[in-house]
C-alpha cells in the first residue's frame, strides 16, 4: 500500500493575468515539493478528464455549458473580479475533478492507501451555478458524490482547512445527508460565509471560524476539541480533504499563523480518523496556497505524512 500522486501537465495551461495569486508557478512549487528522492515511492498518475456525468452530479448542465462557452480561443476572459479562464482552463479544471474521482477509485479499490491530487485551478469556492474565488467546478464535492454514486458510500467526510471558507463545497453538499462538511477558516475574510450557525439541511455542516492571528497551538486545540470528535461520531467511510495551504503565516491573502508542522499535524490527525473508521482511505485535493515557498514546503510536509500511513 502506498500513496498516489495525481496530476497532469494541463494544470499549467490554465492562464491567469500577470500578478494573479493563482498562477502557473504554483505547479512548479509542487514539482519542487515532490521531486526529491524521499517521494520516489509515490504512485504517480495522470489525472483524467472528468466526465459530464461526474460534473453534473454537482452542477447543472446549463452551468457546464456556460463555462464551455466562456473559454476563449486566445487570451484571458474574466468571469468575475477574481476568476479568469484561458484556452486551457476547461481541461485543467476537468482534470482536477477527474483526478479527484480517480483518487476515490484508487483508494476504494485498495490500490493505494491514500491519494493527493495536485491540480489547479482550485475548486472549493465554485457554487452550484456560480464560478468564483478562482474556481470553476466543485472538485472535492464532485469526488464526494462520485464516492456515493459509484461506490455506494453513505458517510463521506469532507474536511477543508483552507484559510478561506469552502462556500462552494458547502453549497453543493448542503442538502446531502450522506456527507459531513467541516470547514475551518479565518473570519472575517472573503467570501464572508462560514458562520458557526450555518449547519446544513441535515446538520451536516460544521463551520469553525478562526480569528485573524490564530496560531498553530490554537488551531490544533480547535481541531482536538471540535472537529476530530465530530468526525469520530460520524464514522466516515472515506475522508476527503480540501488541502489549502494559505493559512500559512507567509501567505499574502490572509492572516493566520500556521506552519508546515501544523499542516503535518492536521494531516496525521485526519489520517488517524480514517484509520479508525475506513481502513485509512483518504483523498486530499489541493486548494489554495499562494506564497510559493510556503506552498512547496507545506505540500511536502502534507504528502510525507500521507506516505507514512501503513495498512
Amino acid at each position: 500500500m502506498t500513496t498516489a500522486y495525481i496530476t497532469h501537465p494541463d494544470a499549467k495551461l490554465h492562464q491567469t493575468p500577470a500578478g494573479h495569486p493563482e498562477q502557473v508557478d504554483r505547479m512548479a512549487a509542487l514539482e519542487t515539493a515532490l521531486g526529491g528522492a524521499e517521494f520516489a515511492a509515490l504512485m504517480r498518475h495522470h489525472a483524467p478528464l472528468a466526465s459530464d456525468v461526474q460534473v453534473l452530479r454537482c452542477h447543472p448542465e446549463t452551468y457546464l455549458d456556460r463555462i464551455r462557452r466562456a473559454i476563449p480561443a486566445a487570451g484571458i476572459y474574466q468571469l468575475d473580479a477574481d476568476t479568469h479562464v484561458s484556452n486551457g482552463s476547461l481541461n485543467a479544471a476537468l482534470r482536477g475533478a477527474g483526478g479527484a474521482c480517480l483518487g476515490v477509485d484508487l483508494v476504494m479499490r485498495g490500490d493505494v492507501r491514500n491519494a493527493f491530487v495536485g491540480m489547479r485551478p482550485p475548486g472549493h469556492h465554485a457554487e452550484t451555478a456560480t464560478p468564483m474565488g478562482f474556481c470553476l467546478f466543485g472538485t472535492v464535492a464532485i469526488a464526494a458524490r462520485h464516492a456515493m454514486e459509484q461506490h455506494g458510500l453513505s458517510r463521506v467526510a469532507v474536511v477543508d482547512f483552507d484559510v478561506h471558507h469552502g462556500n462552494g463545497t458547502q453549497d453543493l453538499l448542503w442538502d446531502e445527508s450522506r456527507a459531513l462538511f467541516v470547514s475551518s477558516h479565518q473570519m472575517p475574510l472573503w467570501p464572508g460565509t462560514g458562520g458557526a450557525d450555518e449547519r446544513g439541511a441535515h446538520g451536516n455542516v460544521i463551520n469553525v471560524p478562526l480569528a485573524p492571528g490564530t496560531d498553530g497551538a490554537t488551531f490544533r486545540r480547535v481541531y482536538e476539541d471540535i472537529v476530530l470528535p465530530q468526525l469520530d461520531r460520524f464514522a466516515p467511510e472515506l475522508v476527503l480533504i480540501s488541502a489549502g495551504f494559505d493559512a500559512h503565516r507567509d501567505d499574502p491573502l490572509a492572516q493566520l499563523e500556521l506552519s508546515e508542522q501544523d499542516f503535518a499535524w492536521v494531516t496525521g490527525a485526519l489520517c488517524d480518523i480514517a484509520a479508525r473508521h475506513c481502513d485509512g482511505r483518504v483523498v486530499s485535493v489541493l486548494e489554495g496556497g499562494y506564497d510559493l515557498r510556503a506552498l512547496s514546503t507545506s505540500v511536502a510536509a502534507h504528502v510525507a505524512v500521507l506516505m507514512e500511513q501503513q495498512a
